[in-house]
């Protein structure tokens, strides 16, 4: 699993002209699945996101997670988070799970993320989203369970 994390003042994800999530100060997360992503990764990877220390304390050091501020998350899925463009100028998406199985987990992921007590949204897996934000600090980050086990 790959998440692409930023700090957000305010964040919505619509389909359609239609908005499907959103969230106001939080983190907006970029959800890429691969196909061996179970639940012990959804686990490590969500526990990881909530406690992230991206968030000044009273002395402006990043020490508070979006838990401690009471933030939201909106997470989006994206396979592309996956593409290859080593070769070619063609990205392949070979290393992404299948889409049948990626919505399966994505869906799963947002329902755990439901079990912290946090605002919780999400945008439409297999459909064409428009995302809008407005970035704070700005604070990016990016998890990769291969690279966290």
């Amino acid at each position: 699993m790959r998440m692409v994390i930023q700090k957000v003042e305010r964040a919505s994800v619509s389909v359609d002209g239609e908005i499907r999530g959103e969230i106001g100060n939080g983190l907006m997360v970029l959800v890429g699945i691969l196909p061996n992503d179970d639940e012990k990764v959804m686990d490590y990877m969500l526990e990881k996101l909530v406690n992230l220390r991206i968030y000044e304390d009273e002395n402006d050091k990043l020490n508070l997670s979006v838990l401690d501020t009471g933030g939201g998350l909106l997470l989006v899925p994206n396979f592309t988070l996956y593409g290859d463009a080593r070769k070619g100028r063609r990205p392949s998406y070979f290393a992404a799970a299948s889409p049948d199985e990626a919505d399966s987990v994505f869906e799963r992921l947002v329902e755990k993320a439901k079990g912290y007590p946090l605002k919780v949204e999400s945008g439409v897996f297999r459909t064409h989203m428009k995302v809008e934000l407005v970035n704070d600090g700005p604070v990016t980050i990016l998890m990769d369970s291969e690279r966290l086990f």
